[in-house]
């Protein structure tokens, strides 16, 4: 299973995300590829947002080698799922795949925790370290309902 999560800017979000399905995946046992990007293209190339990097290490999880990168309509080749962080981020994400864009391999995460809430993880950008705090714990939870959803034996 090929996962992207995709967020504004890739810094504090689909970092996150990343990190934590990762982690999640490899004490699973789970031979996944995670990735993430942003849809603006504005941090290219940079580390995560220093509070993210602070949350995910207080919960044992190192994402300060990840770096910022821009999404490419390519990527829903290449990807079997494209995870988005927030409605204001799928929209981007139709805008920038264009004809590449299909609708049976994106997801908004928290619709794996809230099934069809079509609730936005809240951006921590420029918050307080709290903010953080609660998108952790948003995109945790998210994180254990994927892994369950795409993991488990469907029953005819």
């Amino acid at each position: 299973m090929k996962v992207l999560m995709v967020c504004l800017g890739n810094i504090c979000r689909s970092p996150l995300a990343e990190g934590i399905l990762r982690d999640k995946c490899e004490k699973r046992g789970l031979n996944w590829q995670i990735d993430s990007a942003g849809t603006n293209g504005l941090h290219t190339g940079e580390r995560p947002y220093p509070d993210s990097q602070v949350v995910a290490k207080l919960n044992g999880i190192d994402i300060s080698k990840q770096r910022s990168r821009s999404l490419k309509a390519e990527d829903f080749d290449r990807f079997d799922l494209i995870v988005s962080m927030a409605n204001d981020v799928s929209w981007q994400i139709q805008r920038i795949s264009g004809n590449k864009f299909h609708a049976d391999k994106h997801k908004l995460i928290l619709n794996y925790s809230f099934p069809g809430s079509n609730l936005d993880v809240p951006d921590p950008w420029g918050r307080s370290i709290s903010a953080f705090h609660e998108v952790y714990q948003l995109l945790d939870q998210a994180c254990e309902a994927l892994i369950e959803e795409h993991t488990s034996v469907k029953q005819p």
